[in-house]
């Protein structure tokens, strides 16, 4: 089926790359989609930017190394691109396939891919397969022949109409076509047909499949059945050189037996390789050798490829298969093969060194150096648990020079974990050690501070920052960092906005300097942006953004890769671009299910929740909210708890229950540091917590969110966005329209209309002659600014304010999008479309724009749908019809 799509594509003039799996490569990365598209398939070098907290993770540089230049080439050309046998797919193939199916989607550019099902257990195959179909790829399941199938190809094989006798062969093989052609052509040279008037008969008792494929293998010469069983050990494609090597003999000597095999149709020419022309055949050839001889012709091939030299991943697909107990040079094979992986596979690289755990021995002098890989390994790929209980249980075995590195990368993984006290108890015991090495020292006393700073622990933190800061040149630049971060979050939640943003500064100035581990330096660039956009300085957050972004791309940080994006989708929920925050927060929720950052998940998840319940669908909210409920909490991720309640209470209030809104936010309402906090990261909590304590008749909350209100706006003279946010909150507590007028210059446009429905609403209830009119005027402005924004759940509750007084409006205004067609385009779509329209590909335009190229793809996703449309040359179109001078570039 592979095949015959394949030649039709090319006859309608489609470029076409075709790859498979197999069995032996599934441990080198992209292998499948390298050998479709003739790029390297080497892993990266085990060098580079390693953390003492764990390697570089570089899977999504190699996805993008291979994304690049495909994308470049369906931008010029409609492609095939078709990969066989899946199901031995690497981790790395799935990521890919997973990432790349989505960001390619609005190219020319069609997917083909063929597994085996019922081999076995795949989940991760299976996710994969769902979600492609979820994302609208059609699944072909193709089931055993039936009895008209198989008489259609009796016919054409053997010329004539079978009789019963011969349809039965169809219950020989079980329905398989590839069986059925070979036993009728095997059946027909030997005369066992009888064709006689058109019809055909058996002449002979019918054989086993299995049999006929025996029988055709026993038919070969000796030497020839023996050089399969090597091939076969070789994987189902192999190297002539790699046989003649396995086999001792030369190219040439092996010439009569290559032509007997493949004059019997079990072997066929396959590019620069030969392969076994069927999956059963080359299973077939496998079955015939015994287990233990078959477990030494691995091990041979194994020792082969390795004493070449070179990469150790192809010699490790047979040592996996063949290494004893103490087999040392076997182990030291997978050793090598792990290291190698580590920052491209970190999957196969657990599996190889956990393996290689298993096979040596309790006095085995390497045995700590696999367990270290190991524990890398395991953190990279989110098995944190087993990470945390294998370094452990290394620290025991560990050789003087690296127990407290190990130690330092133990008290990492319990941060990873959401286990902060664990971690500071960790690295307060490492810090105990004499002697320590100072860049081990300052790794320990960061992971303290940050741990502290999970905690909450200001008052035993803020000691120990002062302490270092006041003794700086005793201390590494990491401590020193880690003690700023902390003085910074201190700072931050006590009020003092202009002493957090110095001690950010500071240590920005320290890791520029890149003295610091590269797991610690985007953190300040993303806390940086967080505080901008909390003072609502959304153009300085941007900019902290994406130079985070940068950085956590290339010192290949992926337990930090989504937060770019969720950082982002805040942004533009504070600047009323609601498509555009749905749109980055399925984009980083996106990264972190494949890259298996589950934690981040909840966070896109919140987002979503709230897009969707300002945009008026309160089911979807709820949905999300479900969702992320049943998800670990992401200790490491910085919106913390308390964004998170926030969603949780806004959908809960939404739902008709403040009585649950406020049980939600019960340890804000009475705690003044989650209380500052909150009412320093979460939009407009203090206005809106405000109102919810009023309407639960809880005046004592209320007073408190006025309090710590005044509280900051008091305290921070020079960041007037306190100012504004204390008069909204009292003028809600006092009923004071002087106080809510004075808030109306709120920087955010979904806040100013909050204000003015506030205010109407007051003036609704305020008697006077003009009071009324003064009222219907405040709700339309609120109405006309809940609909620029397209907060469709605040509109519907203007409306029915208004209907309330006795004003009707339409529902429809002439600044409210449609659903459909082009004026349903947002800015940032329209941007997209022009870009696309100029003939740039994804990457480009992410570029130009300053967004993610899976965010760009979920824009053209939401595009398509919009326009009904299914190929860029069709927006172009449309860009070209409606705005011609976006493809002008004006």
């Amino acid at each position: 089926m592979l095949g015959i799509t394949a030649t039709a594509a090319a006859g309608m003039g489609l470029g076409v790359a075709q790859g498979a799996a197999d069995e032996l490569t599934q441990l080198i990365p992209l292998a499948p989609l390298t050998s479709a598209l003739g790029k390297s398939g080497r892993a990266l070098p085990a060098g580079g930017h390693m953390n003492i907290c764990g390697p570089a993770d570089q899977r999504l540089l190699l996805v993008e190394q291979l994304q690049g230049p495909l994308e470049q080439r369906v931008a010029q050309e409609p492609m095939l691109l078709a990969l066989d046998d899946v199901q031995w797919a690497d981790p790395i193939t799935l990521l890919a396939l997973r990432s790349m199916t989505r960001d390619l989607a609005s190219y020319p550019l069609v997917w083909m891919l063929s597994r085996t099902s019922g081999s076995g257990d795949c989940p991760r195959l299976d996710c994969l397969f769902d979600v492609l179909e979820r994302d609208g790829a059609i699944r072909i399941t193709l089931e055993a022949l039936d009895e008209r199938a198989v008489a259609d190809v009796v016919t054409d094989v053997l010329g004539a109409a079978p009789e019963p006798d011969v349809l039965a062969l169809a219950g020989i093989v079980d329905g398989n076509p590839f069986q059925l052609v070979d036993l009728l052509e095997k059946l027909k040279s030997e005369g066992v047909f009888q064709i006689a008037d058109g019809h055909a008969r058996m002449a002979a008792c019918l054989p086993h499949a299995q049999a006929v494929t025996q029988e055709r293998l026993e038919e070969l010469s000796t030497r020839t059945r023996h050089l399969l069983q090597c091939a076969g050990i070789l994987g189902r494609s192999f190297s002539v050189k790699d046989l003649a090597e396995m086999l001792g003999q030369s190219t040439n000597g092996l010439l009569p037996m290559l032509e007997e095999a493949t004059s019997a149709g079990i072997i066929e020419p396959a590019g620069e390789e030969l392969t076994f022309r069927h999956d059963l055949l080359w299973q077939a050839v496998i079955g015939t050798i015994p287990t233990p001889v078959r477990r030494s012709l691995h091990h041979d091939a194994g020792k082969m490829l390795l004493k070449r030299g070179g990469s150790a991943v192809p010699a490790a697909a047979h040592l996996i298969h063949s290494a004893g107990r103490g087999d040392t040079s076997a182990l030291l094979g997978l050793d090598q093969a792990a290291r190698e992986v580590l920052r491209s596979s970190p999957q196969t690289a657990a599996d190889l060194a956990l393996r290689a755990l298993e096979l040596s021995g309790s006095a085995d002098p390497d045995w700590f150096g696999r367990a270290a890989t190991a524990v890398d390994a395991l953190t990279v790929i989110g098995r944190l648990s087993e990470a945390a209980d294998l370094a452990r249980a290394a620290l025991g075995r560990a050789p003087p020079l690296h127990g407290p590195r190990l130690r330092c990368a133990l008290a990492h993984i319990l941060l990873l974990s959401g286990r902060p006290a664990d971690a500071v108890s960790e690295a307060e015991s490492l810090l105990a050690q004499k002697d320590l090495p100072e860049d081990l020292r300052g790794i320990a006393e960061w992971t303290m501070f940050w741990g502290l700073t999970c905690l909450n622990d200001f008052r035993k933190g803020r000691q120990r920052a002062e302490a270092v800061l006041a003794d700086r040149e005793r201390h590494a630049d990491a401590a020193v960092v880690g003690a700023l971060l902390l003085l910074a979050r201190f700072a931050m939640v006590d009020g003092r906005i202009a002493d957090s943003f110095a001690h950010l500064r500071e240590a920005l100035h320290i890791t520029d300097r890149g003295t610091v581990e590269a797991i610690q330096r985007p953190y300040t660039r993303l806390i940086l942006s967080l505080h901008y956009r909390a003072m609502r300085e959304f153009d300085a957050a941007d900019i902290a953004i994406q130079a985070a972004e940068e950085e956590i791309n290339d010192l290949g940080l992926t337990v930090l890769a989504a937060q770019p994006a969720l950082f982002r989708s805040v942004l533009n929920l504070g600047v009323g671009r609601l498509d555009d925050a749905a749109a980055e927060a399925q984009a980083g929720k996106m990264i972190a299910e494949e890259l298996g950052t589950h934690g981040f998940i909840r966070v896109g998840l919140s987002m979503l929740a709230v897009v969707a319940l300002r945009q008026g669908d309160l089911d979807a909210a709820v949905g999300h909210i479900e969702r992320c409920q049943s998800i670990p909490a992401a200790p490491e991720m910085l919106f913390g708890s308390v964004w998170e309640r926030w969603v949780m209470a806004a959908v809960a209030e939404a739902q008709g229950d403040p009585g649950r809104a406020i049980e939600i936010l019960h340890a804000i309402y009475t705690d003044d540091e989650e209380r500052r906090w909150a009412l320093l990261t979460t939009p407009l909590t203090a206005a809106w917590m405000t109102r919810l304590a009023l309407a639960a008749a809880n005046r004592p909350y209320a007073q408190a969110i006025v309090d710590t209100a005044e509280y900051l706006a008091r305290n921070n003279p020079d960041f007037p966005v306190f100012a504004i946010t204390f008069a909204h909150a009292r003028g809600i507590f006092h009923q004071d329209p002087d106080a809510l007028a004075a808030a109306a210059d709120q920087p955010e446009p979904w806040a100013r209309a909050l204000v003015a429905e506030d205010l109407g609403v007051l003036w609704a209830t305020t008697s006077g002659a003009d009071a009324s009119a003064k009222a219907v005027d405040s709700l339309d402005e609120a109405l006309d600014g809940y609909e620029r924004i397209g907060a469709l759940w605040d509109v519907a509750r203007v409306r029915a304010r208004l209907r309330a007084l006795g004003v009707r409006r339409r529902h429809w205004t002439q600044s409210q999008r449609p659903t459909f067609g082009w004026d349903s385009l947002t800015d940032t779509e329209r941007a997209v479309a022009g870009l696309i329209a100029r003939g740039m590909t994804n990457r480009q335009a992410a570029e130009r724009m300053f967004l993610s190229p899976h965010t760009v793809s979920t824009h053209l996703r939401r595009m398509f749908s919009k326009l009904d449309i299914a190929s860029r040359a069709e927006l172009a179109c449309i860009v070209a019809k409606e705005c011609p001078e976006l493809i002008k570039g004006a």
